[in-house]
């Protein structure tokens, strides 16, 4: 098989000379790049992707960082990066890390040293702004889903704060007048969005604040929140409950029924993102809505336009971009049940 070292001895230059003319990233002269390219014509020589990588120093694989790819969320959102970076030539490494703050941190400086040309991050337990700099370099970084506050990196990300103010509204135009919020555990900045969002919508009505208690992001985190706080909804408390995200809403139901708390008869749910297993649910649930495919790929097409040096304007290279979200009315809330048949509910 012939090689770029058998060019350059054909040639008479050396190897990375034959890497230059084959690059264009470094100038050669005319004379140079005819007896490169001529020694490539009679030995017959074709450089491969591989060897064309390597010559402009790039390896056409990018780094997809996840917190837990066992929820569907997450492998929505690692489908649109793949899919749209294979349409541009790229290969796509993934690493989900369970929310685990070392984890994460080890895989942030294994991707700097597997040379891949850049990452997608969507943090799970990030560390701060200055760690992530010293671990990645100049690496070049998108942020999606979720946001490192002081970042230098351009985010995509959904409009949490409304989505957390859409729930409000539908809770409170229902009836409901005291709710509990269940936030995730770690200071994400989308879960305190979220319950921002909400907690502002709750108490410019004038009811009473909700309760916020935290957990896990995923199923048991819902579900040991409410295991925690039963009593109140067996003695008349909260009539709805808002997870920040659909895993931990499956969490909370499961455990109000353990419990003997109907769902949506006693006690409201709703959730976040959308998963496909909440419209089959029992019953199903009401969320909202993120448009999480689009969120992949917006992501990827901005990594890709940045290694490719397509022109962009420096203040576009820290943008956050807010992705609009939707509320999906399903069967888990309904008014409460001392208001049922005086306000209108969509199943």
């Amino acid at each position: 098989m012939v090689s770029i070292a058998d060019v350059a001895r054909r040639a008479g230059v050396s190897p990375t000379t034959v890497s230059h003319a084959l690059s264009g990233k470094r100038k050669v002269s005319d004379r140079v790049r005819d007896r490169v390219e001529n020694a490539m014509k009679e030995l017959g020589y074709t450089p491969s992707r591989s060897a064309q990588n390597l010559a402009i120093g790039r390896t056409r694989v990018v780094g997809l960082i996840v917190p837990d790819i066992r929820n569907s969320f997450f492998a929505d959102l690692t489908h649109g990066v793949e899919a749209t970076a294979i349409s541009h030539g790229y290969n796509v490494i993934l690493c989900t890390t369970g929310f685990d703050h070392a984890r994460e941190v080890d895989y942030l400086a294994m991707i700097r040293s597997r040379a891949v040309d850049g990452l997608i991050y969507a943090a799970g337990a990030p560390p701060t702004n200055s760690r992530l700099g010293a671990l990645l370099g100049n690496l070049p970084l998108v942020l999606v889903d979720e946001e490192v506050p002081g970042a230098d990196a351009p985010s995509f990300v959904s409009d949490n704060l409304d989505g957390g103010r859409l729930v409000a509204e539908h809770l409170l135009g229902l009836g409901h007048r005291h709710a509990l919020v269940i936030a995730a555990d770690g200071g994400l900045v989308s879960s305190d969005l979220r319950v921002r969002g909400f907690r502002d919508r709750w108490v410019a009505s004038g009811a009473e604040p909700p309760v916020v208690v935290s957990g896990a992001f995923t199923e048991d985190g819902g579900r040991e929140a409410i295991a925690a706080h039963v009593g109140t909804f067996r003695d008349g408390g909260p009539t709805a409950v808002f997870a920040v995200n659909d895993l931990m809403a499956f969490g909370a139901i499961g455990e109000l029924r353990r419990a003997g708390v109907e769902v949506p008869g006693r006690v409201s749910v709703v959730g976040f993102d959308d998963i496909p297993a909440g419209r089959y649910a029992h019953p199903r649930l009401t969320t909202v809505r993120q448009d999480v495919d689009k969120l992949g790929r917006r992501a990827a097409e901005a990594l890709i336009a940045a290694l490719e040096e397509e022109p962009t304007p420096r203040e576009a290279e820290r943008t956050r971009h807010v992705l609009p979200v939707t509320l999906t009315v399903r069967q888990s809330t309904a008014a409460p049940p001392r208001t049922q048949g005086k306000a209108n509910h969509r199943g």
